[in-house]
């Protein structure tokens, strides 16, 4: 994914332009997902930005929800079961985990990628390691 990515990319000076072929590029590629997109920084809270799935929440506060939270630890976060985690947002009642990793520009959080999956402990260390690496391929773009 990360070669495509970058084939995507390159030359590109749109933001939103990389980020939907992101979504788009993770939603073909990776299976047992119901949401795959972002959430940009703007104005001191966390709005939707390009996504593959159903209709997202359009605002969330640093601190809430798993997405939230990925901001103030500046920390992927993998979160087995969203139903346990304290202050889960549900945007779709089907999504049961869901991975978030911090996007960063000039030093400062800029987003985050989010992830969701119907199925529990959907999302593994692999998962982990690929998608920050995914990341930190958006990030050159940014």
């Amino acid at each position: 994914m990360i070669e495509e990515l970058s084939s995507l990319s390159e030359g590109v000076s749109c933001p939103v332009t990389i980020l939907a072929n992101a979504s788009a590029l993770i939603w073909q590629s990776m299976n047992r997902l119901n949401w795959a997109g972002f959430y940009l920084v703007n104005d001191g809270e966390l709005v939707l930005g390009p996504f593959q799935g159903k209709v997202a929440c359009t605002r969330i506060a640093f601190g809430k929800g798993v997405c939230g939270s990925c901001v103030l630890a500046d920390s992927t976060l993998v979160v087995p079961d969203v139903h346990s985690f304290s202050g889960h947002i549900a945007c779709d009642s089907a999504s049961n985990s869901e991975i978030v990793v911090p996007i960063h520009k000039d030093g400062a959080i800029y987003g985050v990628l989010d992830l969701d999956s119907p199925e529990f402990s959907r999302f593994t260390e692999e998962d982990r390691i690929g998608l920050e690496s995914f990341v930190k391929e958006i990030e050159k773009y940014l």
